[in-house]
């Protein structure tokens, strides 16, 4: 039977990062603490962990987790505040950072958080609820080519100009208040259904991710780590999704290149600025994996060691 808070990837996670077993790692996506756990139960007593979340419920749980641990230090917050947190805590280095993106099992658990369209509740979507617009919020002021550009963007749906139209016609009657209204107008503007996917899945996604800007969040947080991992340093990113997998895989691909040159120019290859080493191939998840979490079977993780 699945688990649904199993954690993803967790022994190639975890196996990946840890380099030295007394050295100094982040979680930048707790959720529910599996990376973490298994981070900590593999270091030393001098190792130290950062643990990062923008949920204040999973923040809670980890302050409550690690509450006898002096090796693991939890902040609240986004991956953009990563180099603030590090500053925080004095740490001058670090050897290695997980980021496990999107949207954690126990936020589309709980209907209240509105990012499950298989759960009735208001739509919030933010990841931090003490911040920030929700997705009603958004969808009652944005425009029909704003609603129509994220669907695209950030969900590649093909009916995002009927769905955003249909958003903007019911909206005029009455609010977009909750997840249940937001299926219906995607069940309604959606001629031709997807074989295994709900009709709703793809504007759920682009809507989330606009209300998080959890795409700029990212890139703002791969350009950090490359300043603050030691030479040697891991860092691991698992992504669930295309968008946010082609990020990640163009920024290593950019580091390990070095700086773009004109390709006669006589230099040496020392002098490229390489940045990061691509370590083996993507790691997906087994099937044996896959059979004990449906979650895993979306998942990919690239893996790079700072030059």
């Amino acid at each position: 039977m699945t688990d649904p808070h199993q954690t993803v990837l967790l022994e190639e996670a975890v196996s990946a990062l840890i380099i030295d077993r007394s050295g100094t790692y982040v979680d930048c996506t707790y959720g529910r603490g599996g990376h973490s756990q298994a981070i900590v139960n593999t270091l030393e007593p001098d190792g130290r962990l950062l643990v990062v979340d923008r949920d204040k419920t999973a923040i809670d749980h980890a302050q409550e987790k690690f509450k006898d641990d002096p090796r693991v230090m939890v902040e609240h917050g986004a991956f953009s505040q990563l180099g603030e947190f590090t500053q925080k805590h004095q740490l001058e280095g670090l050897d290695g950072v997980l980021m496990d993106l999107g949207v954690s099992s126990p936020q589309l658990d709980d209907g209240e958080r509105g990012f499950s369209f298989q759960r009735s509740g208001p739509l919030d979507m933010r990841m931090n609820q003490t911040e920030g617009e929700t997705a009603e919020e958004w969808l009652s002021v944005a425009s029909e080519k704003q609603i129509t550009d994220v669907l695209k963007q950030y969900g590649e749906e093909r009916f995002a100009k009927r769905i955003a139209r249909k958003i903007v016609e019911t909206r005029a009657v009455s609010p977009i208040n909750t997840t249940g209204k937001l299926v219906e107008i995607c069940q309604t503007s959606i001629p031709r259904k997807e074989k295994h996917k709900h009709p709703a899945t793809r504007t759920f996604q682009a809507i989330r991710i606009q209300v998080n800007h959890e795409l700029d969040e990212l890139e703002v947080c791969l350009r950090d780590v490359i300043e603050l991992l030691n030479s040697g340093g891991r860092f691991a990113v698992i992504s669930f999704h295309s968008l946010e997998d082609r990020i990640v895989k163009r920024f290593f691909r950019r580091m390990e290149k070095g700086d773009d040159l004109p390709s006669r120019l006589p230099i040496r290859d020392a002098e490229l600025n390489r940045r990061l080493k691509v370590i083996g191939k993507p790691v997906r998840a087994s099937e044996a994996e896959i059979e004990r979490n449906r979650r895993a079977r979306s998942s990919i993780m690239r893996i790079a060691e700072k030059l």
